[in-house]
């Protein structure tokens, strides 16, 4: 039983080593891809060339980003057959058409264009090329919402059979699995998630390349030179850093707001259908019949059954997910022990993702003061915080995936097959070695991309000058599509 159970702690830390690698690739070309379509269709729009700057420069990060979500979202896919295999034997019935729907009409739509969209704009012409854009952009969504369905059904399991050896099979209708109860609301929220993501990474390479050309206005100025040369010879360079960093505070001010509003009709789904995992989140171990407290931050102790050091506000807690004050709330004790979540990391991670939100509005609330005063530009404090923020997106969106799935604990499919039983029946020896073989490349891979994304984003958007060819107008330019060589960064 020991040997089981370090078998099913190492499979479970290696699922979540991986997926928590991947997630983040997805929540960022997400919001990318639809970033680029809308700064090609704003070029077309207006002619201005900072916008066609800005999407080459951000295509060659998308294609390394997309590039390493497909490698190691396909890792993923041999887990459940290696580590797996009882819970693929019992849900892959729902699960795998799901997943193989997700890959003929969303990966095969991305991977499709993605060759137009990256070398396209000069052989089919503008219109098309936008066009593979927005099919690029569509793509991923269509993928989020398959993997979201499939997440959700996990979650809130409707509209299945059991067949007679034990598998869950569809019911006669597909609509209830797709569209289950969780779905929509989990859908809206991780979509939201991926484009502060990407909003904040943009406004962070923007606040970046400001604070870059203050200093070096600075230093001229302090060696005796000239600072309104400096700013003369580089204006587009200039202009991008601050279309960067305008665009993303607008998606702060606009999205932020909706995302936390989004987040509440979340937490009450999930309070209806899965409330142990609410009152994991909430650090409730008592029920409480007259009004909750919130429970602002304290240390849980399972052992005990209390938060210590708790700092609460009264009876919030209730007036959060009941909208009333003396709303009665029950607690972990009337959870059977073996099906309570473990708390600390459900307790702990919700209150990351939650400040992380805070922050990103009160970010973008300070742009929007700052932009009134018209100092969006000439604010280092404020450029600063934004370079601070810049990675908030992706620890909030491993915040919020920590909370769904490890609330979720005991269960793979909620209420219906547990973790312990869905593991394959593997000695811990040859988990932790394949644990340790991921690590290893994972950390040498994708640091490498990582760093080279960071090399990009340091380095900033690189002008290039528009040279005439045959049929241009006024507006297509040669020069445009990115090489094989602009795409290496070369």
């Amino acid at each position: 039983m020991s040997g089981s159970l370090d078998a099913l702690m190492l499979a479970r830390a290696q699922f979540a080593f991986t997926v928590s690698f991947h997630f983040i690739f997805p929540a960022f070309s997400i919001g990318l891809a639809s970033f680029l379509a809308v700064l090609e269709g704003l070029w077309l729009r207006t002619g201005r060339e900072v916008y066609l700057d800005l999407f080459r420069f951000w295509l060659k990060i998308f294609a390394i980003a997309f590039a390493m979500g497909v490698v190691s979202g396909i890792v993923m896919s041999y887990q459940f057959g290696t580590n797996w295999a009882v819970f693929s034997d019992k849900a892959g019935p729902v699960i795998g058409p799901m997943m193989a729907y997700e890959v003929l009409t969303a990966f095969f739509l991305e991977a499709g264009f993605l060759g137009v969209m990256l070398f396209g704009m000069q052989k089919v012409g503008r219109t098309l090329h936008f066009i593979a854009t927005l099919m690029v952009a569509l793509g991923t969504l269509i993928s989020a919402i398959w993997i979201i369905a499939v997440n959700s059904w996990m979650q809130t399991p409707v509209g299945y059979e059991v067949n007679e050896v034990g598998q869950y099979v569809p019911g006669p209708d597909w609509l209830p699995i797709i569209f289950n109860p969780s779905f929509p609301y989990r859908l809206v929220h991780t979509v939201l998630a991926a484009y502060l993501t990407t909003a904040f990474v943009v406004g962070a390479v923007g606040a970046w390349q400001l604070l870059k050309q203050r200093r070096g206005r600075d230093t001229a100025r302090h060696s005796g030179g000239d600072p309104a040369e400096f700013v003369a010879s580089a204006p587009r360079s200039g202009e991008a850093a601050r279309t960067m960093l305008s665009m993303a505070m607008w998606m702060a001010v606009i999205v932020a707001p909706i995302q936390i509003f989004a987040g509440d009709l979340h937490g009450l789904n999930t309070l209806e259908h899965q409330p142990a995992k609410v009152m994991a989140m909430e650090g409730h171990y008592q029920s409480y019949p007259d009004g909750a407290p919130l429970i602002l931050f304290g240390i849980p102790n399972s052992a005990e059954k209390r938060v210590d050091y708790a700092i609460e506000v009264p009876k919030a807690s209730s007036l959060i997910l009941k909208h009333s004050l003396d709303a009665p709330l029950a607690g972990l004790n009337t959870i059977p022990e073996d099906e309570q979540p473990p708390v600390g990391t459900v307790f702990w991670a919700f209150r990351i993702m939650v400040t992380i939100g805070l922050l990103m509005l009160g970010i973008g609330l300070w742009s929007l003061y700052a932009r009134f005063r018209h100092r969006l530009y000439d604010w280092p404090a404020l450029h600063k915080a934004a370079v601070v923020m810049g990675p908030s997106g992706f620890v909030a969106v491993i915040a919020g995936w920590f909370t769904t799935e490890v609330g979720r604990q005991p269960y793979t499919i909620y209420r219906l097959l547990t973790t312990a039983d869905s593991v394959s029946p593997l000695a811990a020896p040859a988990v932790a070695a394949s644990l340790i073989a991921f690590v290893i490349v994972y950390f040498a891979v994708f640091g490498f991309g990582t760093w080279y994304i960071l090399r990009l984003m340091n380095k900033g958007v690189q002008i290039h000058e528009p040279q005439p060819t045959q049929n241009s107008g006024p507006v297509r330019t040669a020069g445009i599509t990115p090489g094989p060589t602009q795409l290496s960064g070369a």
